[in-house]
């Protein structure tokens, strides 16, 4: 069953526990299109992983020694931009939401990242068609006239009645400025991080997943 998924030298180990549990979560309709599997330069015993179906994509980062694993997902709608960096050893996979959310993988073999760039290059293309037949759907109906009243004689006038002066508005309450929840600060600090260089790509992913799932 895994065979397609492995064509392009993919981590068999990987792929299989990927596969498994997208069969677990994938509702009837949504189809796997693609799995990338991270190769490391030294050590690659626990791989970060990419899937592409027709609904969304999914970033995959093993948990407890490979115990288990733990994923994060994004639907084509709410993806802005799908980007890739190839660099002297392998490549970066990388979205960004359309609320400025970023996730992306490195190491990546260059032809899986390409590949995966190509998939999410097609799926995105077929939202943005999906949304404009559903908006072209959308029929506007014309209100209907409003009948024109016959006009009546005119009433005789009376005098203007004095208007009472208008009480005194109360002064508006002084607004409050909300503080920002917790997991939005720890987040933005977790980016800055990653931003200065001072944490990896994968320790960024493994603690994000991490302030994701704690939320």
């Amino acid at each position: 069953m895994i065979d397609k998924y492995l064509a392009d030298q993919q981590e068999p180990k990987a792929v299989e526990k990927v596969y498994s549990r997208l069969k677990e979560l994938l509702p009837a309709g949504e189809d796997t299109l693609y799995i990338a599997t991270q190769k490391k330069p030294l050590v690659n015993i626990l791989p970060d992983c990419i899937a592409v179906t027709n609904r969304r994509v999914l970033f995959f980062t093993p948990a407890n020694l490979g115990l288990s694993i733990k994923f994060l997902d994004f639907t084509w709608k709410d993806i802005a931009d799908v980007n890739v960096k190839e660099e002297i050893i392998g490549a970066v996979f990388t979205v960004t939401t359309v609320k400025g959310a970023e996730m992306g993988v490195d190491y990546l073999p260059k032809v899986q990242a390409r590949k995966l760039y190509q998939f999410s290059q097609q799926c995105r293309e077929e939202e943005r068609k999906r949304v404009e037949r559903q908006e072209g759907h959308i029929i506007n109906i014309p209100a209907e006239p409003t009948p024109v009243a016959q006009q009546a004689a005119p009433a005789p006038v009376a005098p203007p009645t004095p208007v009472p002066a208008p009480a005194p508005t109360p002064a508006p309450e002084p607004v409050v400025a909300a503080k920002p929840d917790e997991l939005t600060e720890k987040l933005k600090k977790l980016k800055v991080l990653f931003d200065n260089g001072l944490i990896s790509q994968e320790e960024y992913n493994a603690k994000k997943l991490d302030l994701l799932s704690d939320f």
